[in-house]
């Protein structure tokens, strides 16, 4: 399959493609083998994110490899940097032009929120890029039997603090669509809109991959070194 022609049919790829680290150069008229090959990506990885895109969930039954398993990691760490840098101050920067427009109290009351709601994701993503990430690829990369003393965290830890950054989203979505009233404003208030679906659409594939794929995966490796 030629990945240019997968793009055409969803646009939502090219987001994918750069959690991979890939940018449209590295399309060109090449199949998506091509393109992981001179990439020195995970074929099955690569599809099946790509499947996730297209709205189908991997069971996770199909990664098994230890190359695959960092890779998935790297994956998740590079949608950091998006929401982070790209996505957050995209969205804050379309409510601070709203209430420089209007000034109505409901908009500031809903920039207080996004700000917390920030903070939340911060801490969130704080988490797993210096304690869960960590861990996982510390015990995939290594072969070496521990037990539980030796590892205070754990998958299950990770699924016990794991928090839903996506619900919050939600309920923003519906402050804006159902209680906020503007007379004009109405491109920023669509762009805003859209911003928030591309975020909860990204945000909602993360948690799928971390909660269906990646820790049941990492669990397997724990039971079998004897972590509880």
């Amino acid at each position: 399959m030629k990945m240019a022609g997968l793009i055409f049919e969803n646009p939502t790829l090219l987001l994918m493609m750069e959690h991979f680290d890939l940018g449209i150069s590295s399309i060109q008229d090449k199949s998506i083998q091509q393109i992981c090959t001179d990439n020195g990506i995970s074929l099955q990885v690569y599809i099946s994110f790509a499947n996730l895109y297209n709205g189908f969930i991997p069971t996770g039954d199909e990664f098994k490899s230890k190359d695959e398993l960092l890779s998935i990691i790297k994956f998740l760490s590079r949608s950091h940097q998006y929401y982070k840098n790209e996505k957050y101050p995209e969205i804050r920067g379309y409510i601070s032009q709203l209430y420089a427009n209007n000034e109505a109290e409901i908009i500031k009351l809903i920039e207080k929120f996004f700000d917390e709601y920030f903070s939340e994701v911060l801490e969130h993503l704080g988490y797993e890029d210096s304690i869960a990430f960590p861990y996982f690829n510390a015990i995939i990369e290594s072969s070496i039997r521990v037990s539980t003393a030796d590892n205070p965290f754990s998958a299950n830890d990770y699924r016990e603090h794991h928090t839903d950054i996506e619900s919050k989203l939600f309920e923003l979505k519906n402050l804006f669509i159902k209680h906020l009233s503007l007379k004009g404003d109405r491109s920023i208030h669509r762009k805003l809109l859209y911003s928030l679906f591309e975020l909860e659409h990204d945000l909602n594939i993360h948690s799928l991959i971390e909660d269906t794929i990646l820790v049941p995966l990492v669990r397997e490796i724990e039971r079998s070194r004897g972590i509880v």
